[in-house]
């Protein structure tokens, strides 16, 4: 092969190389992050199903839970640059009944230094109306029928003060005033962040007080409100509760 020949090749050869590096580096960097839930009740740990009241409300009512159901959906990462992440398909039903559900696992988070968190509590209005779903929007006793949607929270429980001896929550709604979809952004720690890495995990612990449920704007008292079963003006008003502060980011493994 003649001199102006080899270095042609050559030369192509090499820059097949280097294309060939620089489509390795550029591909983007992903990482995992786990959301765990801690149910608290004030300061105290959830203890489910109490054989007498457990817990007292700060206006003195006495009750105990026996169930804890809600979804967190449309989990956003905000970086410091302002920029979002949304992750795609992000429907979560926790059970404070069942560990597993209550470590949300999101895959495939772009790498990046994180600084803010936002999700819903409940079940945005296009899933609502969207015919039969699979995973953790399938049919289930979250769900009362394709025109009133998902139940986006379930607290149930027990109180000496309820006239009938129990409190039922079964919060929804997504339309007019009725609509009781709601957006929250719990602050980071002062000075925390979230970094996202390839090679490894990082762990946010969130805080979730069923306290808050029944307290916030609206001050829950067994006796007059120890039920809310359909979308309408009492689900509005729990909700409006539980979104002024239910979920709080306690802390952030790095891992």
């Amino acid at each position: 092969m003649k001199f102006p020949q080899l270095f042609l090749a050559l030369s192509l050869l090499a820059f097949s190389f280097s294309g060939c590096k620089k489509d390795a580096d550029a591909e983007p960097q992903v990482g995992k992050l786990a959301l765990e839930m801690d149910h608290v009740v004030g300061s105290s740990t959830l203890v489910m199903n109490a054989t007498t009241p457990n817990y007292t409300t700060p206006s003195g009512d006495h009750f105990s839970v026996s169930t804890l159901r809600y979804y967190i959906s449309n989990i956003r990462l905000r970086k410091e640059d302002g920029s979002e992440y949304a992750q795609p398909e992000s429907y979560y039903l926790v059970d404070a009944a069942r560990t597993e559900s209550k470590v949300l696992t999101l895959e495939n988070v772009p790498a990046g230094d994180y600084t803010g968190i936002t999700f819903t509590i409940g079940v945005d209005a296009a899933r609502n109306t969207a015919g039969a779903q699979q995973g953790a929007l399938a049919p289930s006793d979250m769900f009362w029928s394709w025109n009133t949607g998902y139940i986006f929270l379930k607290l149930e429980g027990r109180s000496p003060e309820a006239g009938s001896g129990a409190f039922t929550y079964h919060v929804g709604g997504f339309e007019g005033v009725n609509n009781a979809i709601r957006t929250v952004s719990p602050a980071f720690p002062t000075g925390s962040k979230l970094l996202i890495r390839a090679d490894h995990a990082p762990e946010m612990h969130l805080k979730v007080d069923v306290m808050k449920i029944l307290t916030g704007p609206t001050e829950v008292r067994f006796a007059t409100f120890s039920t809310a079963h359909m979308p309408g003006a009492a689900a509005v008003k729990i909700a409006d509760n539980y979104a002024a502060g239910m979920f709080r980011v306690d802390h952030i493994h790095a891992n």
